[in-house]
């Protein structure tokens, strides 16, 4: 995950936060430290967890958060955020994902995660239910527990939860075949996120 988004994170340090060269260096060195600090302190994932690759992501922006000289207005580091995440090899990530996404293939994969319970075991995973729409167009993931919200609160990063929230609706865009839509947010105090991935131009079949 580090070498992957480093370079990222720091160029979105600059473009974002208007940090110079050097400083933008400097605090990537420290965050490398703090991020390795914070992904030793994390229980071992169980095999087939993809969710861990989510941990990852947080505990990368709790660094970089962590070791800024001020943190930002929630809509600056939302979009820092962005910035930093959406590089080339996430994009490409974000297509292939998008061929799937409404495939017995990924209708199986999220079935399969809902069925694993994996934040019942972890508490920096994620439990939820899959719940396709019944007039075919898409589905639902309910998510009742979520890791970045442990994490982040234990960062005494609470209030900066939504910046990254807002990612799910930027990777969807990416995607190219679905239309994000969520009313509620453990993070605002939902009961539940519950996540909707709707196919674009889907038109109700008449019976």
């Amino acid at each position: 995950m580090w070498k992957a988004f480093e370079g990222s994170f720091t160029r979105a340090l600059q473009s974002v936060l208007n940090y110079d060269e050097a400083k933008a260096k400097d605090v990537t060195a420290k965050a490398e430290k703090k991020y390795i600090e914070i992904v030793k302190g994390l229980p071992e994932f169980e095999k087939g967890d993809s969710f861990k690759v989510n941990i990852l992501s947080c505990a990368m922006f709790c660094a970089y958060c962590l070791n800024m000289e001020k943190l930002p207005d929630l809509e600056t580091l939302t979009l820092y955020y962005e910035k930093a995440m959406m590089n080339p090899l996430m994009k490409v990530y974000c297509r292939i994902q998008g061929l799937n996404k409404f495939s017995w293939r990924g209708y199986f994969a999220v079935e399969k995660m809902a069925r694993a319970e994996y934040g019942s075991r972890n508490p920096y995973s994620w439990n939820l239910d899959f719940i396709p729409y019944d007039d075919g167009s898409g589905y639902e993931a309910r998510f009742y527990t979520c890791g970045i919200c442990k994490l982040m609160k234990e960062m005494g990063l609470e209030k900066q939860i939504p910046a990254m929230c807002q990612l799910d609706y930027t990777m969807a865009k990416a995607g190219g075949v679905s239309d994000f839509v969520r009313r509620y947010t453990l993070a605002s105090g939902g009961k539940y996120c519950d996540n909707g991935y709707r196919k674009k131009n889907f038109r109700k079949r008449l019976h």
